[in-house]
């Protein structure tokens, strides 16, 4: 009887890369879909910029709880493959189909109404109404929005990640083509395009609505590339909703979900409180959040691979594998995510310059690009190790994680400095940075002593989360 080999770190390295590089390109094809809607919308002008930026917060900050209920499919499906068992994965991907309407109706309750807090806020009423228009479009591709998430968690433990970047690449040639008839209108187009020329601009609205519609292209995609993974033995009922899977779904998934919003929540407050600030400054501050999102994107793309490793050697009762495969995403989003925070730090005009032609609003949101580079590698490293803590289907305590370092010390160190010492937006961004870095130690500290004991799979365990 030979004994299992585990593999080196440098073969965990490269295992890592080949998983992490196409989810990264996935990710970062998702955060073009925002940084095409602020580029095209930024030639509009500052207004409807900041609306774009603004419905988006409210928008990410209300799906992200449907995102991670989707995501809490991950430990199940990579454990399940890592276990042999794959069409036992292909039944918890169905499962997740069940998740998305009824989770859709209850989110769309907060989306069509939160627009009517934000002049009271203070937000200027020109900016409130694209909001309203802008969010009740984009509210239609939440299902969509959903299914993408699901189906992309599990042709990624499938190793099937090329049929995901085509999805996403499909989802972004159509959303900047629709992005520019529909921001713009039809006036410029040729005359052989006939009625489409009477199409007039929508403004902000309209890159919500060209959102919508480029989701509903990506869920096509995805769906086909589904049906093309063979599976033999496939019982004719794992289609079917089952209430006891679905239930451990959503407890792993809930407290992601809630991360998220933790998470996605203190960018969305930000977001409130620059608009307070002034128009320009709430746009400066989307300008240089967009940027930011879009780098995440790597990180957020290791740890998604992270969450695969750890849960595919979970899966097979390999938890020194789990640990390497842990550690070496952590390595790696740090390391990719200094390079970033040099980029930022040496081209903060030449960034804020991709994203508008406003003289003015460059000279706003530059300083704020160059303070993102400070909490890159934080930002990194707590994106990595949310990854590879849902691998392990421990999902409560990167929850709590997030509560406490963004709304227990990150929050009000942003108030402080904005408000009370008078840094301004800039101020925001330093609390930002100080409750990302909390959250980067807590859950990298929980992962090193997580992982120094045998790690045993969700279903073995018979409890969740």
């Amino acid at each position: 009887m030979g004994v299992r080999r585990t593999p080196s770190i440098l073969a965990e390295l490269a295992a890592l890369g080949r998983l992490a590089v196409p989810i990264a390109l996935n990710q970062a094809g998702m955060a073009l879909l925002g940084i095409v809607d602020t580029a095209v919308v930024g030639r509009v002008g500052a207004g409807p910029l900041a609306a774009v930026g603004l419905s988006n917060g409210i928008f990410f900050f209300v799906s992200v709880v449907g995102i991670g209920l989707m995501l809490g499919l991950d430990p199940f499906i990579s454990q399940s493959i890592g276990a042999g068992d794959p069409a036992r994965a292909r039944h918890f991907a169905w499962q997740g189909v069940w998740i998305v309407l009824p989770t859709a109706a209850v989110l769309g309750i907060p989306l069509l109404t939160l627009p009517s807090l934000l002049v009271p806020f203070g937000i200027e009423p020109a900016v409130a109404r694209d909001v309203k228009s802008f969010l009740a479009l984009r509210l239609l591709g939440l299902p969509a929005l959903l299914l993408a998430v699901g189906w992309s968690s599990y042709l990624q433990a499938a190793g099937r990640v090329r049929s995901v970047i085509w999805a996403v690449l499909a989802a972004n040639v159509s959303n900047f083509a629709l992005d520019l008839l529909f921001v713009f209108g039809g006036g410029a187009l040729p005359r052989w395009w006939g009625p489409v020329r009477e199409l007039s601009p929508m403004g902000a609205p309209g890159a919500a609505l060209a959102s919508t519609i480029s989701l509903c292209a990506e869920v096509a995609v995805l769906a086909l590339a589904v049906r093309r993974i063979p599976l033999h033995a496939l019982p004719k009922h794992s289609r079917r909703p089952r209430g006891r899977d679905i239930a451990r779904v959503v407890r792993i998934g809930l407290p992601i979900g809630l991360q998220m919003c933790a998470e996605v929540g203190v960018f969305a407050l930000a977001g409130l409180l620059a608009g307070r600030l002034g128009k320009e400054q709430l746009a400066a501050h989307q300008v240089a959040l967009t940027l930011a999102s879009f780098t995440f994107t790597a990180a957020l793309g290791i740890g998604s691979a992270g969450s695969v490793r750890v849960g595919r050697a979970i899966g097979a009762r390999d938890s020194p594998s789990a640990r390497r495969a842990g550690l070496a995403a952590f390595a790696t989003g740090a390391s990719f995510m200094t390079v970033t925070a040099l980029g930022f730090r040496l081209f903060p005009w030449a960034l804020a310059a991709l994203m508008t032609n406003d003289a003015a609003l460059t000279a706003a949101a530059a300083p704020l690009i160059a303070i993102a580079a400070v909490f890159q590698i934080s930002d990194g490293i707590q994106a990595v190790g949310a990854g590879v803590l849902r691998g392990a289907g421990d999902t409560r305590f990167v929850f709590l994680a997030n509560l406490v370092g963004h709304y227990a010390i990150g929050l009000p160190a942003s108030i402080a400095l904005c408000f009370a010492l008078g840094w301004g937006v800039a101020g925001l961004w330093w609390g930002l940075c100080t409750g990302l870095s909390a959250v980067a130690v807590g859950l990298f500290a929980r992962f090193w002593l997580l992982s120094r004991r045998a790690l045993s799979p969700l279903e073995a365990l018979g409890l969740e989360g």
